[in-house]
């Protein structure tokens, strides 16, 4: 198995940063945009840039429409809710739960073998989770609630990814962001108010929020992940994104002024190598889905 090559490893930094900071934008977009509408903004804006350049067959139509509910629906709309009262830095950490339950999901519904490795690494994740849920960076234990189940969306949507025809990963996240934008568009519209205002209102904050999550994360750094991914095994640079999360804690300790309390700090370390214990040789996950 040939190493990481100098020029890859700069980039595998990059991309664990990007992604990092798209907690930190999408918290500070909420600061002046509606959850809700903000993740429509989002999903209208990756479509508008993706959609025209990729083609979708009849018989892939059935998944992306399964995909824009599971992932674009569950996992981005409860995180995006249930982030206005959870810190970046914790949400970032809980949604990462979407690993460890995928392999559950996957044992269950793919009849996949977890190894002994694998179901320790599992177990002290969620033992990460209670620690964490400790944290005064939870404000309400809905949000724990909501950070769970939407990690529970990107969970079912990555085992569901194995079953459906294959999709080019850039043409996934084009039409899946089209699907989900009726969907993220009326909940805004039956739950939240005075959108347009507050849009016209906005200022670099919410927009932040909005075009670096759609450019910088969506499409910019998933495109370079998909290509490492073609370079080198799962197992070889799948570890790295895990690195995302704490530093996701430390950036929101540093730009959004949140608290690294005893139970925050333990829990990521926890949750983050419980994952890593069981996904460091899992070589039969080949690629993430979209942050």
């Amino acid at each position: 198995m040939k190493s990481v090559a100098l020029r890859d490893f700069f980039i595998l930094l990059l991309v664990v940063n990007g992604w990092a900071f798209n907690v930190i934008a999408m918290k500070t977009g909420l600061t002046e945009l509606p959850p809700l509408f903000m993740l429509t903004l989002r999903f209208t804006l990756v479509a508008a840039i993706l959609v025209p350049f990729c083609r979708l067959t009849r018989h892939q139509l059935p998944g992306m429409l399964l995909l824009a509910f599971s992932f674009g629906f569950v996992h981005f709309g409860l995180m995006v809710i249930g982030m206005q009262s959870a810190d970046a830095g914790t949400t970032a950490v809980f949604i990462q739960m979407g690993t460890p339950i995928a392999m559950l999901l996957a044992a269950i519904w793919l009849k996949e073998r977890l190894s002994y490795k694998q179901l320790a690494g599992v177990a002290i994740a969620f033992i990460g989770v209670v620690v964490l849920a400790e944290t005064p960076a939870l404000k309400h234990g809905q949000s724990l609630c909501l950070l769970l189940i939407s990690a529970c969306g990107w969970a079912y949507s990555t085992v569901l990814i194995k079953r459906l025809p294959p999709v080019a990963p850039l043409t996934m996240t084009g039409w899946l962001s089209l699907f989900a934008v009726p969907l993220v568009g009326i909940s805004s519209l039956l739950t939240e108010q005075h959108q347009l205002s507050l849009l016209a209102a906005a200022g670099w904050r919410g927009w932040l929020g909005v075009i670096y999550s759609a450019l910088g994360s969506s499409i910019f750094a998933y495109s370079l992940w998909y290509s490492l991914l073609k370079r080198y095994s799962a197992g070889q640079i799948l570890p790295w994104s895990l690195l995302s999360p704490a530093l996701a804690v430390l950036m929101g300790a540093a730009f959004l002024h949140e608290s690294l309390d005893r139970s925050k700090v333990l829990g990521t370390l926890l949750i983050v190598s419980g994952i890593l214990l069981a996904v460091i040789r899992a070589q039969r996950l080949r690629r993430r889905l979209i942050a």
